[in-house]
């Protein structure tokens, strides 16, 4: 690239002036791939959190439908009577311009679907953790999907970064000494032609 800069004062303030944009581009790149390496070791660090409380919650659940169906005999009619979860919404939120997933679950009053002459309290404990269940598995899917979007913009703006540090401010560099050595060295044959001529006058 240097070479094919004619080696003048205008090139050079306006070398100059980009490679001072590449530079605070690179300032700005790296300090949003900080942001979001902290931010995708938070959700890392929830995720791990959440999936365990879900795990445990799915087991302490299935274990108390299975000992209410050991009790009840059967489960099908009042697993029926509980309604369909219809108050699961999506939004969004901006961290450095990359727009994370809020997953939101409206809370639903406790309501009993299910008639209490055929039930039993291990049926509601087996409701009650289905319900827990439900509610983290929403929170474990938000984070999950924030994971995935963070990792995938860090790698973005990680070659971004990479290209400015590597290769767009280093040919900057270089055709900005490229041009200084050409405009001094033009200087310095000005000087000794000056100095030529004002000697040949003396004469």
């Amino acid at each position: 690239m240097a070479s094919r800069v004619f080696p003048t004062k205008n090139n050079l303030i306006n070398t100059q002036r980009s490679l001072a944009l590449a530079k605070l581009g690179y300032d700005l790149m790296d300090r949003k791939r900080n942001i979001l390496l902290r931010e995708l070791m938070l959700k890392i660090e929830d995720a791990k959190s959440i999936r365990t409380d879900v795990d445990k919650t799915y087991a302490k659940a299935y274990s108390a439908l299975q000992i209410a169906q050991i009790t009840l005999g059967k489960c099908d009619y009042s697993a029926k009577s509980v309604p369909e979860e219809n108050g699961l919404f999506m939004d969004y939120r901006s961290v450095m311009g990359v727009e994370l997933p809020t997953v939101v679950l409206e809370p639903q009053a406790r309501d009993l679907y299910y008639g209490l002459d055929l039930t039993n309290s291990l049926l509601d404990e087996a409701y009650d953790s289905f319900n827990e269940a439900k509610i983290l598995t929403a929170k474990l899917a938000e984070t999950e999907s924030c994971i995935l979007r963070l990792a995938d913009a860090i790698k973005k703006t990680q070659k971004r970064t990479n290209a400015l540090e590597n290769i767009i401010i280093p040919r900057f560099k270089d055709t900005v000494k490229y041009i200084t050595d050409s405009l001094e060295e033009k200087d310095r044959e000005d000087f000794s032609r000056l100095k030529v001529i004002k000697k040949n006058k003396d004469y």
